[in-house]
């Protein structure tokens, strides 16, 4: 199977279990790895025949900044189902950042990484 990745979207959302992340919100990151055969789309040199990433970018971004939910866990989740609405996205992988995350120690960053395929 072929790749299509699409690293650091960076998108706005009031995610979290705290009163302050779902008011305030923070900054969420996010990687897909979409996997799909692109040999059609390179043979005919045929955008149809691939996965449009500038439109899966658009739409992962709006899922983050669309309804909140407690965990990033869920957030994974909703992304994945949307990559895989794509027709020639047989599976994914999704990695959510989230770099400010209420954590009471120093740390660089808290990552939920999910790989999803079509049934």
């Amino acid at each position: 199977m072929d790749r299509v990745a699409l690293r650091g979207l960076r998108a706005r959302g009031h995610h979290g279990v705290f009163p302050k992340e779902r008011e305030e919100g923070q900054t969420f990151i996010v990687d897909l790895v979409l996997g799909l055969d692109i040999r059609p789309a390179a043979a005919d040199d045929d955008l149809t025949k691939t996965v449009h990433y500038g439109i899966v970018a658009e739409e992962v971004v709006a899922v983050v900044q669309g309804d909140a939910v407690n965990l990033i866990e869920t957030l994974a989740e909703r992304i994945a189902t949307t990559c895989l609405r794509h027709e020639g996205v047989q599976e994914v992988e999704v990695c959510v950042h989230k770099p400010d995350a209420p954590i009471t120690v120093p740390f660089d960053d808290v990552t939920v990484t999910i790989v999803r395929s079509r049934a």
